[in-house]
């Protein structure tokens, strides 16, 4: 029986999916699985018997990585789950900032007692009638899951669409747009665009990607749209370059003190992924995940940890470990089943970063000296006995 706990209120459509083996929990230390969205985990002391976290949704900054790769706790995310409802709202976006749609409904709430409102909007319109997207070039930053709907759905509306992501993924690349021009410097997006959206994750090494140096590099009036995470720009520097004329909209879904309420700023309350279909999809995946990998062993979709995933197991015992990255492990793992004369029947081992996982399936039980001796196994740190 597994015991699992929500930090968030997650769609009863997911946590339906739970079969008779599991149990909710309403104390956090108690859970083998714990299913997140929006709570911060940071400050958390995270309890020896916790094994995975399952984001419902993409974004995995409210969860420390590193510490729970540390106590071997898988953490997943749920890729392209939500993608369908950000790549609507980024084409919404592009309307918005394209033609003053949000300018023109105020004017006309602000006009709403005028009995002559209708003539007066002839000749209100013009400040609102803004430019159309058909024929103009928007670079898009990122080809994971939500910049290629946004690329195709762009292609289709008749826009000149350029993607940059130097780690597209097979998948990504099959189902990304012939017409969508694959460039491999994002100066040229830069230097070609009317429009820019990103679409990465933030890290280290893409905070602020959208700088004041980038900036200098883009067309007078580009207009930039940003439902991946605030932190990816650099908004003063977006506000200057508002202010010099320089970019023309700016379009947000985070709203902070920085661009709320500034001209030239559409900030959107940060509804990209919260459709009822998408908060479905993530939380339906965040809970076969967690089930895949607390009954199976598998990992899919990881964050901290390799994906490995070596389906149900056939043989009479698997243990899964949690180790880091070094030389030697698995010729320690292996001589210490076969110390004991227990043949491995199948193994695999990945890596990501400086973290690793392992899984062997053995002809015998798994017993309690096993995993003693693997326990004492230098880098290794958690070892568990999924069969």
């Amino acid at each position: 029986m597994f015991k699992y706990h929500c930090l968030n209120p997650i769609a009863n459509v997911g946590l339906d999916k739970f079969t008779d083996n599991y149990v909710k929990t309403d104390a956090f230390e108690e859970a083998q699985g714990v299913l997140v969205r929006s709570a911060a985990m940071h400050d958390l002391d995270l309890p020896e018997n916790l094994l995975a976290v399952a984001r419902a949704g993409a974004g995995v900054n409210n969860i420390p990585l590193d510490k729970c790769a540390d106590k071997g706790i898988v953490v997943f995310n749920t890729p392209g789950a939500n993608a369908n409802a950000v790549k609507e709202i980024v084409i919404a976006a592009l309307f918005m900032a394209s033609r003053d749609i949000v300018g023109g409904i105020e004017w006309v709430k602000s006009a709403k007692d005028d009995e002559n409102i209708a003539k007066a909007a002839e000749k209100e319109k013009k400040k609102f009638a803004g430019t159309e997207i058909e024929g103009k070039k928007l670079g898009i930053i990122g080809l994971g899951a939500i910049g290629v709907k946004v690329a195709n759905a762009a292609t289709n509306l008749g826009m000149e669409v350029y993607g940059y992501d130097p780690y597209v993924s097979v998948d990504a690349a099959w189902n990304l747009s012939r017409s969508v021009k694959h460039v491999f410097d994002v100066d040229d997006i830069y230097r070609e665009c009317d429009y820019i959206t990103i679409h990465v994750p933030l890290m280290d090494s893409t905070k602020n990607t959208i700088n004041e140096a980038a900036i200098s590099k883009m067309k007078d009036g580009v207009i930039i749209l940003n439902f991946a995470r605030d932190l990816l720009a650099d908004e003063k520097a977006v506000l200057e370059g508002l202010k010099s004329g320089k970019i023309r909209k700016y379009v947000s879904d985070f709203p902070n003190p920085t661009t709320a309420g500034q001209d030239g700023c559409i900030v959107i309350p940060h509804l990209g992924a919260s459709t009822e279909e998408a908060e479905d999809n993530c939380a339906k995946m965040a809970v076969k995940e967690m089930m895949n990998y607390l009954e199976n062993g598998n990992i899919v979709n990881s964050v901290n940890y390799p994906n490995v995933d070596m389906g149900v197991c056939q043989n009479a015992g698997r243990v899964a470990i949690c180790h880091k990255n070094i030389a030697n492990m698995i010729t320690k793992f292996t001589a210490t089943f076969g110390d004991l004369g227990i043949n491995i029947e199948n193994m695999m081992n990945k890596s990501k970063g400086e973290y690793a996982y392992t899984m062997l399936d053995v002809a015998a039980s798994v017993t309690d000296e096993i995993v003693e001796k693997l326990n004492a196994i230098e880098g290794v740190i958690k070892v568990r006995v999924v069969k």
